[in-house]
């Protein structure tokens, strides 16, 4: 999700403001008092009111107006608000209030709340594959395979999906090992093969070669008969 785009909807009213503020206004530091001034601030500005008065956000509010204006100075001070001046086309200086401080922290809290669903979520992969090789393994992993695991996550930047396919492919060519599977991914990292489709269609590919420069004796094999080639000997 990029940010720019985020600020965009709440700005354009795409995204409901209130849905937003309201589920997020506590987390990013904001009070009951200051939420609700805000989505007065908020009407104003859709009212074509860009700068309304301490005394105007006061009617509509139990604040009396030192209040507002304490208020609305603490929310400027913390980075929440801002006043914008400018110079309109017929020389006329003006002020108006400016909500895009805030919409920016929601958005930086979003981000940053996508961005811890991805670390949990990557998290959670990573420690299944160690449970899924256990399983076709049928006995605990050693430490020095746990570490081979973690050195394709982490240094050769495999994703699970390809190293559980690599795996797949050892299992249903009958070597379940480790070298077999490094090499496995060896050769995909070497062919730019990064998806489950990438690998199949270069296993494909690395059989018709083979099929063809195998001797005539061989061509009478039915080649479904062995779908997997031997990647220690390629």
């Amino acid at each position: 999700m990029n940010k720019n785009l985020i600020v965009s909807l709440m700005k354009d009213g795409v995204v409901t403001i209130p849905s937003f503020l309201f589920q997020y206004y506590k987390r990013i530091g904001l009070s009951d008092i200051e939420c609700m001034l805000i989505l007065h601030l908020q009407i104003f500005l859709e009212e074509g009111n860009e700068f309304p008065t301490h005394e105007q956000l006061s009617s509509r509010m139990l604040l009396d107006t030192d209040q507002c204006s304490q208020t609305l100075a603490s929310l400027i001070q913390r980075g929440y608000l801002a006043i914008e001046k400018g110079r309109s086309d017929t020389g006329i200086y003006y002020e108006k209030y400016s909500l895009d401080p805030l919409w920016n922290k929601l958005a930086d809290y979003l981000l940053l709340q996508e961005k811890e669903m991805e670390r949990e979520r990557k998290e959670e992969e990573e420690q299944s594959i160690y449970t899924i090789f256990e399983q076709e393994f049928g006995r605990p992993l050693s430490p020095i395979e746990c570490e081979t695991i973690a050195m394709w996550l982490d240094e050769d930047g495999h994703s699970t999906t390809i190293i559980k396919t690599a795996l797949k492919e050892a299992v249903l060519s009958g070597k379940r090992n480790f070298r077999y599977i490094d090499r496995i991914l060896f050769e995909w990292k070497k062919n730019g093969i990064q998806t489950v489709e990438q690998a199949l269609e270069h296993g494909k590919k690395f059989r018709m070669h083979q099929h063809k420069t195998k001797p005539d004796v061989n061509k009478k094999k039915d080649s479904s008969n062995a779908p997997f080639y031997n990647w220690l000997e390629s």
